[in-house]
């Protein structure tokens, strides 16, 4: 199979592969591969790295507002109410 690339798909996949240190030819298909055989896709899916909770793993977790303020910042309380009031003054000033 012989595939026509756009001269802009064929000007990324030329400097993609550069930065990769690989070939243009070798990536196109490494990509393909992983996009369309069906073992690497279900590879892919399930692999630990791709998750969410992986990529934010360092970023995510529980705090305790105390430890910031005295008392607590009650963030957590009232929630719905806060919000709803939040709107009925984004309206009254216009900007909702």
């Amino acid at each position: 199979m012989n595939i026509a690339l756009t001269p802009e798909v064929e000007r990324a996949l030329k400097e993609y592969a550069r930065k990769q240190g690989t070939t243009p030819e070798a990536l196109a298909i490494h990509t393909l591969e992983e996009r369309f055989v069906s073992s690497t896709v279900n590879e892919s899916i399930t692999t630990d790295k791709d998750t969410l909770f992986n990529y934010l793993e360092g970023s995510i977790g529980v705090l305790s507002s105390t430890e910031y303020i005295a008392d607590g910042a009650g963030m957590s309380e009232n929630c719905g109410k806060k919000f709803t009031k939040g709107l009925i003054k984004k309206r009254q000033n216009g900007r909702l």
